[in-house]
């Protein structure tokens, strides 16, 4: 009888042992999704202050007079595509569509700036300078916040993918998430040229 109740004791604290370890582990998995999400809102949120930037910006240049209009449009048209993709960044699709949309608004905002450059008048107005320091703070926090995105994801990958969290991870579902990558053309250096004469 005796040696009955030792089994079951031993066999009731392996027990024990096993989901106290299998408990840590999931909630492991939980912290490190959570701080994905975490990072990646703060993501949103710079990209947020910059849509929000360009629609300053835009409204400073709308009212100077003989602006190109088609420039201008074109940034509307971008800013309203980049607001209206919504981000699942378990989805690698919507991760990808999202970027392009923020990548296509820089450019059009790109080509909106380079044009502004023929207006003395605008770019010598204080609220125009003040925009574009703004912008350019907003770049760099925009960033750091997709730096920050990656490297939750490598430690959340890094969890879900090594052993034994890898067992539980998928057991509950938990899968690999996307980094953030580079806009597509940025991996070539930029053509240069310099006409001094």
């Amino acid at each position: 009888m005796r040696t009955n109740q030792l089994s079951l004791l031993v066999i009731g604290g392996i027990i024990l042992l096993l989901g106290g370890w299998s408990c840590s582990k999931y909630n492991g998995l939980v912290k490190t999704d959570v701080e994905v999400q975490k990072v990646w809102g703060n993501v949103e949120t710079n990209y947020q202050r910059r849509t929000d930037l360009y629609s300053s910006v835009i409204k400073t240049i709308e009212g100077s007079a003989n602006f190109e209009k088609s420039t201008l449009k074109d940034v509307i048209n971008a800013r309203a595509a980049a607001t209206q993709v919504k981000v699942d960044i378990n989805d690698p699709e919507s991760l990808a569509k999202y970027q392009a949309a923020q990548g296509q608004l820089q450019s059009a905002f790109g080509r909106l700036m380079a044009v502004a450059e023929a207006y003395p008048d605008l770019k010598t107005t204080k609220s125009f300078q003040d925009f574009q320091a703004q912008i350019e703070g907003t770049e760099n926090r925009i960033n750091v916040a997709r730096q920050d995105y990656n490297k939750a994801v490598q430690n959340y990958n890094l969890k879900v993918r090594t052993f034994p969290n890898n067992i539980f991870a998928g057991f509950f579902g938990f899968k690999s998430k996307e980094f953030y990558k580079a806009d597509p053309g940025t991996e070539k250096a930029p053509e240069v040229n310099f006409n001094i004469k």
